[in-house]
């Protein structure tokens, strides 16, 4: 019985108003009492029993909650015969409920909108050129699937063959079609727009980044914040506080009417949906615009950032590095030495290793044993039963080799340039000298501009590059600081020095070497790419690695932390007046109070909405 009342609750509220209207026309336009008082009563009882229901759920569990308040207020109502008062109520509060609802689905438009998206078939490759149309979770790592024009992509994979463009704006928000071609990666829940792709698989189902993003946006949108929190333990307990007021009250003056009104007044919905649909909008927003926050604390700490931390390679320049100037001393052929170089940097997946076998072109390609990494210097090998080094000074200093005063003035002119060094010994001597220049993102000083208009006072870089080409990159980009020659360890020590002076930090690092740095700051930024461990290791992802929308998400947090202080002050002020109105007027009554209590809730929900629209200020 309860089941099915619940679940017809929007239809009772459209009867219970019909009910009403019939009752009012009654007592205006008919001037029949017995059919208007026959109307209001039944009204009233269709409308309480939802309500009652819902406070008889709470009582269960031991929660006193704000229908508990109408179904005594009510009560109350027929007990003094007031019945016009008591059907309005039980509309308003239903009605409320109804508005309420529909408007915070629209709310959670970002999620639902993700999940349409989510692949439900694909083209399974049951034979050599054989297809069939398949339900997504048959599909299985390994698989070979096509894709045809205007169809989603279903699992995360790589190109086997064919060409297209392909709309990823469900992962990282941007629209432009990206071209892909064989071994391109493609992502589940992306739009071929136009070509044929046959693709393996190579991620399914919930492992797929989209089926991630779902996960994480759903999760943020569940979670609470402090403040919420807050608020839910202030209602547990102010509800009872507000049926205790009227019935000290009721039991001092006699006047059970003035003690139904305070129970009417007193409840704080306003107050207990204000911060969650301000949450839920802002990480909404975020989704929209290929920002994921996960979570509610973590809007309210990075709305507090004052300083913020930057990796240099892939964050503040664009991770594609090219040898720029190069010098050999050569008392090697200078052919072999290549041939060392590139075998040692094709086992690597360094950028400077890609930008140095981009330099070399074409080389003889040599067994290589004995690798050794050498954390924060490079790498050591054995090639032909001599010792290669490949990596900076540091390194050449570690391994013996003896570097001359030109050597030395080459390698300070170099770094005067912007490069970073990657020197090559053989045998513990010193064979080439490479400066690799990588280039800014496009707009990234406009960027950081906007970073200190929204109250970002510190800028600093940290890098394990050379402290030249560090100290270059500031001054162009204008950073309060920037050091060099950093390993992991060092960066996640100097947050922890920042942390300490009382700073509020947030790092943003490419998801992978920072790992350390994006856990340990206060919010961690992944220039993420949509790869796994930026999904997994920090507070914040840019799924398409879009520096420029780092403003919006800061703007956006602000907005948000911002927009959770109104709905609260917006949910006291109500609540502080009606009080008044009730001590100082004899205007107020229950159905009044009823009327201003259900707009006050949707007034906060409105003004939580605002921030699915929310555009970050351009500079």
């Amino acid at each position: 019985m309860q089941k099915t009342i619940m679940s017809h609750k929007n239809q009772i509220a459209l009867v219970n108003g019909i009910f009403v209207v019939i009752g009012f026309g009654a007592h205006f336009l008919l001037h029949n009492e017995p059919l208007e008082i026959t109307a209001f009563v039944i009204a009233s009882l269709l409308g309480v029993l939802p309500i009652a229901i819902q406070a008889y759920q709470a009582l269960k569990v031991r929660v006193v909650s704000i229908d508990l308040l109408v179904t005594i207020a009510v009560i109350g109502a027929f007990a003094i015969q007031n019945f016009e008062e008591s059907a309005v109520v039980t509309f308003l509060f239903l009605f409320g409920a109804y508005l309420e609802q529909r408007t915070l689905n629209q709310t959670r438009s970002a999620i639902k909108e993700l999940t349409e998206l989510a692949p439900e078939s694909a083209l399974l490759q049951v034979a050599e050129g054989q297809y069939e149309e398949v339900d997504v979770d048959e599909v299985e790592e390994g698989d070979v699937l096509l894709v045809k024009t205007g169809a989603k992509v279903p699992v995360d994979g790589h190109v086997l063959s064919g060409e297209g463009h392909i709309n990823e704006a469900s992962i990282t928000g941007e629209s432009l079609p990206v071209t892909k071609k064989v071994g391109s990666n493609v992502f589940a829940g992306s739009i071929l727009e136009n070509g044929t792709l046959q693709i393996q698989a190579d991620k399914v189902g919930e492992d797929t980044t989209f089926g991630k993003i779902i996960e994480l946006v759903e999760e943020a949108q569940d979670s609470k914040s402090e403040a919420e929190r807050l608020i839910d333990r202030f209602a547990k307990y102010y509800t009872p506080i507000v049926l205790l007021l009227a019935f000290v009250v009721w039991a001092v003056t006699g006047n059970l009417e003035l003690a139904i009104t305070i129970l009417v007044l007193g409840c704080p919905g306003a107050l207990v949906i204000g911060v969650p649909v301000s949450n839920v909008s802002g990480i909404g927003n975020g989704a929209r615009h290929g920002i994921l926050l996960k979570g509610s604390e973590v809007i309210n700490r990075f709305s507090q950032v004052d300083t913020m931390v930057f990796d240099k390679t892939g964050t503040l320049t664009v991770g594609n590095p090219e040898v720029a100037d190069r010098r050999f001393y050569g008392n090697q052929e200078e052919a072999q030495v290549r041939a060392y170089l590139g075998s040692l940097e094709a086992e690597s997946d360094h950028p400077l290793a890609k930008a140095v076998l981009n330099h070399l072109g074409t080389f003889e390609k040599l067994p290589v044993t004995e690798t050794k990494v050498v954390k924060g210097g490079g790498v050591t090998a054995v090639i032909e039963g001599k010792t290669v080094a490949v990596g900076n000074l540091s390194l050449m200093k570690q391994s013996g080799v003896q570097l001359t005063k030109e050597m030395l003035q080459d390698a300070k002119n170099f770094e005067a340039k912007g490069n970073s060094l990657v020197a090559v010994s053989v045998a513990d001597e010193l064979q080439l000298l490479l400066g690799i220049r990588d280039q800014l993102r496009p707009g990234v000083k406009q960027v950081l501009q906007q970073l200190k208009n929204l109250g970002v006072q510190n800028l600093v870089l940290l890098s394990g590059d050379n402290q030249g080409t560090v100290d270059l990159v500031a001054k162009e980009l204008g950073l309060t600081e920037a050091r060099g020659n950093m390993l992991p360890e060092d960066k996640s020590a100097y947050i922890g020095n920042l942390q300490e002076k009382g700073q509020t930090v947030a790092f943003v690092g490419d998801g992978v070497n920072d790992s350390p740095s994006l856990a340990l700051a206060d919010i961690g930024i992944a220039m993420g790419g949509g790869t796994d461990v930026a999904i997994e290791t920090s507070d914040v992802v840019l799924m398409n690695s879009d520096f420029a929308r780092l403003p919006h998400a800061l703007g956006l947090t602000k907005a948000t932390a911002r927009n959770m202080k109104e709905n609260i002050g917006i949910a006291i002020g109500v609540v502080l007046v009606l009080l008044a109105s009730l001590i100082f007027s004899s205007w107020m009554n229950m159905t009044i109070g009823m009327f201003v209590h259900e707009g006050s809730i949707l007034v906060v929900i409105l003004n939580g909405m605002r921030l699915l629209r929310y555009k970050v200020k351009e500079s």
